[in-house]
């Protein structure tokens, strides 16, 4: 069997293209067994996985958990809000009381860029970055650029846009080093304010106007407004970003091609997007969410197998 060349994934930035297409071809297989009647196999029978989540999450927790149980591994969860960090715990500490119970694999979402790595620094069990901070989100990445492959037959090629912002954005920065890894052209589009200073040194084209953005593009990747993180105000008003820059169906539709839309939720309608816009026939956000399960399945299988 191929393996992959790493035994953590903390980022797309830390893989190589071959990881990536033999991750991809590990979750086509897996997309067929989830859409059997039986939906489980007893690959990760005897792995006991961690979800060791420092912040809030819906469908990336669900999605890790759901593929956890289906690859029949044993699944313990942890949530920051109710333990002991809140009496002072530190990071490692909690970890390695988990790993004390004999965890095989931690997956982590945790609010500071760079905790995964700090981890795998320190303890023996394999990690999957679930999202650090403002920095990479791999497995979204990874599910964005799989459901382009599945929709438009290939990544290698096509143009793609990501719009919004992009400085908050983790999501953003694994999709642009997936994106290019498969051969893709990637543009980012928001107001200059939540576009990072030096983006331009990553490869990608910039652009400001989301209509020129958009007739360029054959996918746009639309992001939130990230309001948690941001410590000042980078635009007026919620209501001014929408007219210069949200999308709706009457936009889509004057463009000239077909395009492909995009977006990691949660979804703020009438924001970036609006609802007929995201309910529409180019939409593949819930195409997305389901391939995500894919994924995470073929992600935990193969670090598995780097025991």
């Amino acid at each position: 069997m191929q393996e992959l060349s790493v035994r953590h994934l903390l980022g797309i930035k830390d893989i190589t293209a071959e990881d990536i297409q033999l991750i991809f071809e590990t979750a086509d297989n897996f997309k067929d067994v989830l859409n059997r009647p039986i939906k489980k196999v007893p690959s990760l029978r005897d792995i006991t996985i961690a979800n060791v989540f420092f912040e809030n999450s819906t469908r990336t927790r669900l999605s890790f958990e759901l593929a956890e149980k289906r690859l029949s591994a044993d699944v313990i969860n942890f949530s920051s809000s109710g333990s002991s960090v809140k009496k002072g715990e530190t990071l490692l500490d909690t970890v390695n009381n988990i790993l004390a119970m004999k965890v095989d694999m931690i997956v982590m979402r945790h609010s500071s860029p760079g905790a995964p790595h700090f981890l795998s620094r320190h303890i023996n069990a394999n990690i999957v970055n679930a999202g650090d901070g403002t920095h990479e989100h791999p497995t979204q990445a990874l599910l964005d650029s799989f459901s382009i492959r599945e929709k438009l037959g290939e990544v290698a090629g096509k143009k793609v846009v990501i719009i919004g912002d992009i400085l908050h954005s983790r999501v953003a920065l694994s999709n642009i080093f997936a994106l290019q890894k498969l051969g893709a052209e990637v543009m980012v589009c928001g107001p200059v304010t939540l576009l990072p200073k030096y983006i331009r040194e990553l490869g990608v084209k910039v652009e400001f106007d989301v209509r020129k953005a958009l007739a360029w593009c054959d996918v746009a990747n639309v992001l939130r407004i990230q309001l948690e993180r941001q410590q000042m105000k980078y635009f007026p008003s919620l209501r001014e970003y929408t007219l210069y820059y949200g999308i709706d169906k009457k936009m889509l539709d004057s463009l000239d091609k077909e395009i492909v839309l995009m977006h990691p939720g949660p979804i703020n309608r009438g924001v970036e997007l609006s609802s007929d816009a995201a309910d529409s026939h180019h939409s593949i956000i819930l195409n997305q969410v389901e391939n995500g399960v894919a994924i995470r399945m073929a992600v935990l299988y193969l670090l598995a197998s780097k025991q």
